[in-house]
């Protein structure tokens, strides 16, 4: 089954280098592109994308923006990949608290560019762990409730932790000695305790509450 795409970026060559790639792939199909983020909810309404690769810094409605919209509008919104220059940015991070699940460097080389999609689409894996420590430890809210709100029990507390370290659900459950989909359960249940939507800002709400540090 392949994952459709939908393109957002004002720059056109850009837009064509990832059809490009992705087309390539037989897995992955581009099924619509925007140049600015106003027309995103209408063309996912549309074409009902797995994923959305979009720029996070657009002279109309912005990447920021745009997530946050997509979010609102949509009952069962698409993964949205940020696209952007620099890593250390904090139109990123804050593209990753509106809800986007990952971002990508537009200097990426076609084969990151092929697995960042497919890894935003699983949803059971956190792309690039160290690049979102980074950009909590220098964007980030810091709450520090340590999210004892949330009443995550004890082993929803590790799988949240091992989730912020990067693993992904066949690692989370090697290292618990545990199955896949007890891993899936625990996860779900961190994500509906924590009201987030995916792991990314389950990830995040751990560093911003204190639970984990991004030094950690």
């Amino acid at each position: 089954m392949s994952v459709d795409v939908l393109l957002v970026d004002d720059d056109e060559l850009v837009r064509i280098g990832l059809r490009t790639i992705l087309d390539a792939q037989p897995d992955l199909r581009v099924v619509a592109e925007a140049a600015d983020g106003a027309e995103v909810p209408p063309l996912v309404a549309r074409h009902r994308p797995q994923v959305v690769l979009m720029d996070v810094r657009m002279p109309g409605i912005d990447g920021i923006q745009a997530t946050r919209r997509l979010l609102a509008t949509s009952a069962e919104p698409p993964r949205v990949l940020v696209i952007t220059t620099f890593a250390n940015d904090e139109y990123v991070y804050d593209a990753l608290r509106a809800g986007a699940s990952g971002f990508l460097l537009k200097r990426a080389r076609p084969a990151e560019v092929v697995e960042a999609v497919r890894v935003v689409a699983r949803g059971e894996s956190l792309l690039f762990p160290a690049a979102i420590r980074r950009l909590v430890g220098a964007y980030g809210r810091r709450t520090a409730d340590g999210l004892r709100a949330a009443r995550l029990t004890e082993r929803e507390a590790e799988v949240l932790r091992l989730m912020a370290a990067g693993l992904s659900n066949p690692e989370i459950a090697a290292r618990l000695v545990v199955g896949v989909e007890t891993v899936k359960t625990h996860v779900g249940n961190v994500l509906t305790k924590l009201g987030v939507r995916d792991r990314t800002q389950a990830v995040i709400a751990a560093y911003e509450s204190g639970f984990v540090t991004p030094a950690a």
